[in-house]
C-alpha cells in the first residue's frame, strides 16, 4: 500500500486515525503496531511474519544485553553473544532476500564468460525482496547496537518495541529512526491540534511534490532511459528529469511519513535539506536521505576508524561505507558503480579538505558543479544495468546519440511536461523546506496547503503512472 493511492487516502487512513483516537491512550501503541501490520502485509501478507521475527529477535537481544549489564564499560560474553546474534539475524535476512537473485546471476555470468557452463548453477526460484526490509533491519538493528553501547536503555514492553519497528508512516521508506528519538514518545506523547495541523501540511506538501512533480518528471526520465538513442540534449534533459523525480519522489514520501506521525503525536527527524544546493558531495551527503548517511556514519564509518587512523585508512573506509551503501540501495553492479563513484569523491575532497574542497570558485559554480556531479551518479542509479548506463553516458557526451527530433522528442517537450520539469527545478533552487515554511502556520498557508491537497488528490485519480522508487530498496 503506497501513500498516494485511493486505497490509502480514502479507506486506511481515515479508517486508521478513527481507530487510532477512539482508543485510550494507553491501548494506542497496540492499535498502531496492528494497524500497521494490515498497512504492511495488504499485498504480501507472510512478509509481517518475516518483520515479527526481526522485532522479536532484536526485542528479546535487547533484554539479553541489559540482563548481563554490569555497569561498566567492559562487555561480558552473553552481551556480545547477543549483540552478534542480532547483527547476524539481521544482515542474513537482508542478505537473503535482498541478494540472493543479484548473487545467482553474477555467479552464472561469471562462470558462463569463464567457458564453465556446466558449473552454472541455473536456479529456477527467484526471491521476492519485502518491501521496506532494507529501512526497518537498519532500524531494529541499531537499537540493539545502542543497547550494547549504553546509549540507549533495554526497552521491556514488547508492544511498545514492535510499535518503534512498525510504525507505518516510515515502515516501508523511512525516515530510518533511532530507538532513543522516539523512545519517550512511545511512553507519552502530546496531541494537540498544532502538531495535527502541521502534520498535515507537511501530508499536503509531500502529497504536491510525489503527485504533481515527481510523477510528470518520472515519465520524461523513462521516456529517456527507455529510448533505444536520443540526443545529447535529450539525455541531459532526461537524467535531470530523474533527478527532480528521486528528490521529490523520496523527500516527499518523507514529508507524508513526518506529517502522519505528527498527527499521531510523534516527532520524527528531517530526513532531506535541499541536497541539490550542497556546494560539495561531502555537504550533499549531509543533505540527502539523512537518516541513512547518520546511521551509516555511526554504525559503520566510525567503527571501522573513521578519520581516525590515518588519511590512507580515511579514504578506505569512506570507499567501504559508499560502496555498501550503494549495494544496500539495490543489488547490480551498477548501484555498486554508483557507490564508488561518490566514494571517490568523497576521498578527493576529503584530500583537500572536505569544507573548501572548491574554495575559490563563487557559490552558483560550486552548486552547479555538485549538481552535476549528482546527475551523473544518477545515471547509474537509474539505468537498467551496467551497460546501459554506460550507453546513456555516451548519449550525454554525444557517442551513439540520435536525432533530437520524433516521437520521443514530440513527448519530452509537451508543454505540460516541460513546464512540469521548470516548476520543479523552480521548487527546487528558489522554495523554501517544507520543514521550515510549516514551522509556522498562518491562514494563508493553510489555504495553499490544502489546495496543493486537492490538486494532488484529483491528479492521483487520473495518472496511471504512480511509483513509488525508494520501495524498492
Amino acid at each position: 500500500m503506497v501513500f498516494s493511492s485511493h486505497l490509502f487516502c480514502f479507506y486506511f487512513l481515515p479508517l486508521a486515525l478513527a481507530v487510532y483516537f477512539a482508543l485510550p491512550r494507553r491501548a494506542r501503541n497496540l492499535g498502531l503496531t496492528l494497524l500497521s501490520y494490515v498497512f504492511y502485509g495488504w499485498a504480501h501478507p507472510a512478509f509481517v511474519f518475516l518483520m515479527l521475527y526481526s522485532t522479536a529477535i532484536d526485542y528479546v537481544c535487547g533484554l539479553a544485553i541489559a540482563r548481563h549489564d554490569t555497569a561498566g564499560e567492559t562487555r561480558t560474553r552473553g552481551q556480545r553473544t547477543a549483540l552478534v546474534a542480532s547483527i547476524v539475524t539481521n544482515l542474513s535476512l537482508l542478505g537473503f532476500f535482498k541478494y540472493f537473485n543479484f548473487g545467482v546471476d553474477s555467479y552464472d555470468a561469471l562462470v558462463d564468460w569463464l567457458g564453465w557452463q556446466s558449473l552454472a548453477l541455473d536456479v529456477a526460484i527467484r526471491v521476492t525482496l519485502p518491501l521496506g526490509i532494507s529501512f526497518y533491519t537498519f532500524q531494529s538493528m541499531s537499537y540493539t547496537i545502542d543497547v550494547y553501547r549504553g546509549r540507549t536503555a533495554a526497552l521491556r514492553n514488547p508492544i511498545d518495541f514492535a510499535c518503534y519497528v512498525a510504525m507505518f508512516p516510515q515502515l516501508v521508506a523511512g525516515p530510518i529512526i533511532r530507538f532513543n528519538e522516539v523512545a519517550d514518545q512511545l511512553v507519552e506523547r502530546r496531541h494537540t491540534w498544532e502538531k495535527a495541523a502541521r502534520g498535515v501540511a507537511f501530508f499536503a506538501m509531500g502529497m504536491g511534490k510525489k503527485i504533481l512533480l515527481a510523477n510528470p518528471c518520472g515519465k520524461i526520465a523513462d521516456w529517456c532511459f527507455d529510448a533505444g538513442s536520443v540526443h545529447a540534449l535529450d539525455a541531459w534533459y532526461g537524467v535531470a528529469a530523474y533527478a527532480f523525480q528521486i528528490y521529490f519522489d523520496f523527500s516527499g514520501y518523507s514529508d507524508m511519513a513526518i506529517g502522519l506521525a505528527l498527527v499521531l503525536g510523534f516527532a520524527l527527524p528531517k530526513n532531506f535539506d535541499s541536497p541539490y544546493t550542497a556546494q560539495s558531495i561531502s555537504e550533499f551527503w549531509r543533505r540527502w536521505h539523512m537518516s541513512l548517511s547518520r546511521w551509516l556514519r555511526d554504525y559503520l564509518y566510525v567503527p571501522l576508524g573513521g578519520n581516525r587512523k590515518g588519511r590512507t585508512r580515511t579514504y578506505v573506509n569512506l570507499m567501504t561505507v559508499m560502496l555498501l551503501g550503494g549495494l544496500w540501495h539495490g543489488a547490480a553492479w551498477n548501484f555498486l558503480v554508483w557507490g564508488g563513484f561518490h566514494g571517490v569523491i568523497l576521498a578527493l575532497e576529503r584530500s583537500r579538505g572536505k569544507e573548501d574542497a572548491y574554495a575559490g570558485f563563487p557559490k552558483p559554480v560550486r552548486i552547479a558543479w555538485t549538481f552535476l556531479l549528482v546527475l551523473v551518479s544518477w545515471v547509474f542509479f537509474r539505468a537498467a544495468d551496467l551497460s546501459d548506463a554506460v550507453r546513456y553516458l555516451g548519449h550525454m557526451v554525444g557517442v551513439g546519440a540520435g536525432p533530437a527530433a520524433g516521437l520521443v522528442g514530440e513527448l519530452l517537450y509537451r508543454p505540460y511536461y516541460l513546464g512540469t520539469f521548470v516548476a520543479a527545478a523552480a521548487v527546487t533552487w528558489t522554495m523554501p523546506q517544507t520543514w521550515d515554511w510549516t514551522r509556522r502556520l498562518t491562514w494563508t498557508k493553510a489555504l495553499v496547503c490544502l489546495g496543493v491537497l486537492a490538486l494532488a488528490l484529483v491528479m492521483m485519480e487520473t495518472q496511471g503512472f504512480n511509483p513509488f522508487i525508494y520501495f524498492i530498496f
